[in-house]
């Protein structure tokens, strides 16, 4: 990782001051989580310090050290106090982590507390690393370059071992993480070296961090049913963007005796009778709950968010006093757009320029796929192996068939539905059986098995409308909307809803997803075993029914003469060994949109068919409350003799 103290540098003239009075108080600049670091720009990447954000202000030798919330904690570290009043500046504002250091001179977050708690922070130490003010002259809408270039000079007169220059580091932001996580630091923070400082959170700062971590606000605690002490686990919370509290998990707290009798004093001050969170879990048989007012705030790190909003495996590390808990939300990870691709925790660097994602070598990583959004194959890569839980449940033992994009979309594509000559990595081949007559089928099982697909610069996955073994009785139907490229959208949104109104009135349930391209496709699952060529007369009639209740709407003759001013319902994909792009695929298509599945109350707010990019389908799955296809897997229904009579068919 190199050195934490930066070199002596040679003296920058600060800017010529300007008229203004120096604020009271600044906002601090705030990072966002990022999965990735970007691909692109002038980026620069420090050490993520596990302290205290503290700012600095000065003013004519008199220093106000002060809280990333606006306390003033001046008095709490006389030293430091002192360290800063020796800078040969007569005004400014220096932002910077407080820590206390161990043994091996890494930060301490426990020892920090403690510090505080025993009134004996004398070894504190202030990383600084942004200069915002110097010398009557706001300086924050110049570069982070500029800015760092000054502080640095500034810090050339500092004599005190309290006081630090925070260094950026030129090595890839990769191996910096990973130097990071195995010297056990937090993680590190990226900035934008040709950005001016903004107050709160952007994606100019960005965050990559080693494990989840970040505060909850304290709901409430559980103890042993008739225990009159102690504290098994704290209930924690995260405030929603309407105000609501959020039970988001419980996690045991390991407390010294002098910090957990201050916790039982606080928590005594604040018991209440109502839970504070909307969605209070339930109580235990061998437990009971004490509900607090939500004031005070706990530091936990985390495995990952549960899809119901809980986190997984907490360890707790500290109560918080220097952040608010009514600004406490759940920090969400975000792809960042500069990013160019999803991360994987599954990747490592592999030889002469290849990378290695689970037991999958990549070759070629950066070939560009798709020129208009610069996206590579490593980024089709990430993409899948982040997706497959999702996507997983819907390939299972499905024969596939593949489209190849080995020059890029741009390129001559192909369609694949065997092994060929070149074995694909993880994947599996169906016995002959399963289909006699025809070469083995393709399966894909595994997130190695689609990582693999798109080593072998598979884009887009197609899939069947049957499950091996029983490839003789379809499992689903699907409708495939596809209209006329004059058509306004709303005319796609209409369309969709009067398909679901028929389905509804026939009895059958369905689900929708976008196509990725220019439409929707509707899917309605099948339990009862009955037979290709009935399921495919079936939904052809579904479909003539359809051009017949609304004609100037629909057309069920395949060509694009007969949809001029319509939308095609395509049938013909419910035929067997025919195949449908399989929900979560990639589409081979300028921009690499991909097939997202969706409930009907969405319906009304989606606004195209290749609404979600990769990036933004991960962090949907990833954020969603609720499944958009729930009940998929337990519908039971079939095609019954009603339905048909219904859409008429004579038999």
């Amino acid at each position: 990782m190199g050195r934490w103290n930066g070199s002596r540098t040679t003296r920058v003239r600060a800017p010529a001051p300007l008229a203004g009075e120096m604020p009271v108080l600044i906002e601090p600049q705030l990072a966002t989580l990022v999965e990735r670091h970007p691909g692109e720009g002038d980026w620069s990447y420090e050490i993520k310090f596990d302290g205290y954000r503290m700012l600095a202000r000065i003013e004519r030798g008199a220093v106000k050290l002060v809280t990333r919330n606006g306390h003033d904690w001046t008095e709490r570290m006389p030293r430091l106090r002192a360290a800063l009043e020796a800078l040969t500046a007569d005004t400014a504002w220096i932002d910077g982590e407080a820590v206390v250091l161990d043994a091996t001179g890494k930060p301490d977050f426990n020892a920090l507390q403690n510090a505080f708690d025993r009134r004996s922070t004398a070894n504190i130490v202030l990383f600084v690393f942004d200069l915002l003010w110097l010398n009557g002259t706001d300086i924050r809408d110049q570069p982070l370059r500029g800015r760092r270039a000054l502080l640095q000079n500034l810090m050339t007169s500092v004599e005190s071992p309290l006081l630090r220059y925070s260094d950026d580091f030129a090595e890839d932001p990769t191996s910096l993480v990973a130097s990071a996580c195995k010297m056990q630091l937090e993680g590190i923070i990226g900035k934008r070296a040709d950005a001016p400082y903004r107050s709160g959170r952007s994606n100019d700062w960005i965050k990559l961090k080693c494990n989840l971590r970040q505060e909850f606000v304290i709901g409430g605690f559980s103890r042993l049913k008739g225990a009159k002490s102690g504290v098994r686990s704290l209930l924690l919370g995260v405030y929603e963007q309407d105000g609501t509290l959020r039970y988001a998990g419980h996690v045991a707290p390991h407390l010294t005796p002098t910090r957990s009798a201050g916790f039982s004093k606080r928590a005594q001050a604040l018991l209440q009778i109502q839970p504070a969170f909307y969605n209070a879990p339930e109580p235990e048989r061998d437990r009971e709950f004490h509900w607090l007012a939500p004031d005070m705030v706990a530091e936990v790190s985390f495995l990952e968010w549960t899809p119901n909003g809980e986190v997984r495996h907490p360890v707790f590390h500290a109560l918080r006093e220097d952040k608010p808990a009514r600004a406490v939300t759940e920090e969400k990870v975000v792809d960042d757009p500069r990013a160019g691709h999803i991360g994987s925790t599954r990747e490592r660097p592999g030889p002469r320029g290849t990378v290695i994602v689970g037991d999958i070598k990549i070759s070629n990583p950066q070939r560009v796929m798709d020129q208009a959004s610069g996206r590579a194959k490593l980024d089709i890569v990430r993409y899948y192996d982040a997706i497959a839980e999702w996507a997983l449940p819907y390939l299972q033992a499905r024969p596939l068939a593949l489209v190849r994009a080995p020059d890029g979309i741009a390129g001559e594509l192909f369609f694949q539905k065997h092994s060929e000559r070149v074995r694909i990595p993880a994947v599996e081949e169906l016995p002959v059986s399963v289909y006699p007559g025809h070469k083995p089928l393709l399966v894909a099982n595994t997130a190695d098995a689609l990582v693999g697909l798109a080593q072998m610069s598979v884009v887009e996955i197609h899939s069947w409308n049957g499950i091996a073994p029983d490839l003789a009785h379809p499992d689903r139907v699907i409708f495939d909307l596809d209209p006329d490229p004059a058509l306004p959208w709303s005319a796609m949104l209409e369309a969709a809803s009067l398909v679901k109104v028929v389905l509804d009135e026939l009895g059958l349930r369905s689900f929708a997803k976008t196509s990725g391209g220019k439409g929707f496709h509707i899917v309605v699952p099948l339990t009862r075993p009955q037979g290709w060529e009935e399921v495919k007369l079936f939904s052809q009639a579904v479909a003539q029914h359809m051009t017949r209740v609304v004609p100037q709407r629909f057309s069920a003759v395949l060509g694009p003469k007969n949809r001029v001013g319509k939308i095609f319902i395509d049938y013909l994909r419910n035929g067997r060994s025919a195949s449908t792009v399989a929900a979560f695929s990639v589409r081979a298509r300028p921009g690499m949109a991909v097939s997202m599945p969706i409930s009907w109350d969405e319906l009304k707010d989606v606004t195209s068919g290749d609404q979600w990019t990769m990036a933004q389908a991960v962090h949907r799955q990833r954020t969603l409350a609720a499944d958009p296809w729930e009940g998929y897997w337990r519908t039971r229904q079939g095609i019954t003799a009603a339905m048909r009579r219904a859409v008429g068919m004579k038999r």
